[in-house]
């Protein structure tokens, strides 16, 4: 799922614009949330640590992952630092060796599935999330994870019954609402996907991301003033104008090479058609 962060800078910027243009509307990890606290005697980082943070998380996990491979919460501690700096692959690689010590636990399962998912393993995530819960004690969290993953193998519907369910046990959960939405937009559906994103930006724990990421709705439609407007909430004014700018450039550019490709097609209608 596209996800936008207060704070985002150009290149991500430009990766995430880029899987928009894919929408090909007027022209989408994913990431989930976990309230999982840390255990034990080490704290683990925040969601708004530094750079600095994570290592340090890593490096106090790590140790205590190595002294016992068989520690669970050091497993899930461990990956989520190691993930948080960018080392994707080595998290999977401790979630796998951790699932095979922990077949049923449903926090290390839970996870392995994200972990697979941040590297493109998605039919793999899909089956390792599918054991992270139970139909009787079905976890929303684990529910919008397995959304986000059916999104990026395009299965949108079935992805939307996914966040569906989620929100039957919690109704108005920003972060679901928040994938729900870009689900619409992905299916290129964005008015619904607005009204979605809205609803989410109204609840007391909607974060920044969700404001990025209605932002980024309402420039897919071609209102670049009121969508620089919500982004400014978070970002500074000139951040935001940048934004919204190469957001315009890229709709426009693909605009253009619809017209380019529909001139085409018209130049080689054979003659008589």
């Amino acid at each position: 799922m596209i996800f936008f962060a207060a704070g985002i800078r150009r290149g991500e910027f430009i990766r995430r614009v880029a899987v928009a243009a894919a929408i090909s509307i007027a022209l989408s990890s994913c990431q989930t949330t976990s309230s999982t606290e840390a255990t034990g005697s080490l704290a683990m980082a925040t969601s708004g640590a530094g750079e600095a943070d994570w290592r340090r998380s890593a490096e106090a996990w790590g140790d205590r992952y190595r002294a016992d491979p068989g520690d669970a919460d050091a497993a899930i501690y461990y990956a989520h630092a190691l993930r948080a700096n960018g080392q994707r692959s080595q998290a999977v690689a401790v979630l796998e060796q951790a699932s095979i010590r922990n077949p049923k636990h449903m926090g290390v399962l839970g996870a392995y599935g994200r972990a697979l998912a941040d590297v493109g393993n998605y039919q793999q995530a899909l089956d390792v999330l599918s054991r992270a819960h139970t139909p009787d004690h079905p976890d929303w969290r684990i529910l919008s994870a397995q959304g986000a993953v059916l999104d990026q193998l395009g299965r949108h519907e079935e992805a939307q019954r996914y966040y569906a369910t989620a929100l039957r046990i919690v109704p108005d959960e920003p972060s679901v609402l928040s994938n729900l939405g870009l689900s619409y937009a992905l299916s290129k559906d964005l008015v619904r996907a607005e009204a979605t994103l809205r609803r989410a930006a109204t609840q007391q724990r909607s974060d920044p991301r969700v404001r990025q990421n209605l932002a980024l709705v309402v420039g897919l439609q071609g209102r670049f003033a009121e969508a620089e407007n919500i982004a400014q909430a978070d970002l500074p004014s000139g951040e935001a104008a940048a934004n919204v700018a190469y957001l315009r450039q890229m709709l426009a550019q693909q605009n253009g090479w619809k017209g380019q490709e529909q001139s085409s097609k018209l130049s080689a209608r054979p003659q008589g058609s």
